[in-house]
């Protein structure tokens, strides 16, 4: 911390910012699992112990699989089932989506994390969880749902991240492979990428799952 502060003095980046407030979220994460070590399995805010949560195993498994038809989402699952990692930002968007699109219980996700993730910690991953699903301390308003393919235009602009992971999907052009579904039948030809064969359609629809999420915590 100290040597960064430093550095900060003749080097200034807005990296070295966003690594210290990573750290302070981390200590922050830590501080709160001390004095709630119950987080792991109830929700920090109370009102929201009552969710009525999906259970619906099979969306649950195409999450892991990564085959929901969202690339983003999905790039990241097959990402974090090869290597045992992935972006902060890509863990944001899965467990947004996880639980605001296919409104299942966040914990199902925190545990799936804990099986898969090398870099595992406790207290941050039941932080993260429950601040995307919008039932944690500081937690993001549950009206403010993640847009996976807005969130993929903004981080993965060129889909050199999709592509990488979602070798299928390479042939797609730029400007389709955040939405690769509105290929017409020449497009998916040209691309060598059928969909609903090679990959998959999306499995929900972004914009009414948006809707029931936000009215599922309103009728709390």
């Amino acid at each position: 911390m100290y040597h960064i502060q430093e550095k900060q003095q003749t080097s200034y980046s807005t990296g070295m910012d966003t690594f210290i407030k990573e750290l302070a979220w981390r200590d922050f994460y830590n501080m709160i699992f001390h004095y709630y070590p119950e987080s792991k399995t109830k929700e920090i805010d109370d009102k929201y112990q009552k969710l009525k949560w999906n259970d619906n195993q099979d969306l649950l498994d195409l999450w892991k699989k990564g085959k929901t038809g969202f690339p983003i989402v999905d790039a990241g699952m097959r990402q974090l089932a090869e290597e045992g990692w992935m972006h902060n930002r890509i863990r944001m968007i899965n467990a947004s989506f996880l639980t605001k699109d296919f409104l299942m219980d966040w914990r199902l996700g925190e545990r799936y994390f804990e099986q898969m993730l090398h870099d595992y910690d406790e207290a941050s991953n039941i932080g993260g969880w429950q601040w995307a699903a919008s039932v944690g301390t500081d937690a993001v308003p549950y009206f403010r749902v993640f847009n996976p393919i807005t969130q993929s235009i903004r981080f993965d602009t060129k889909g050199e991240y999709i592509k990488k992971y979602l070798p299928e999907l390479v042939g797609v052009s730029e400007k389709k492979i955040h939405e690769p579904w509105k290929m017409d039948d020449h497009e998916q030809e040209k691309a060598g990428c059928v969909i609903g064969k090679d990959y998959p359609r999306p499995v929900v629809d972004h914009a009414l799952q948006r809707k029931k999420a936000i009215q599922m915590f309103k009728e709390l």
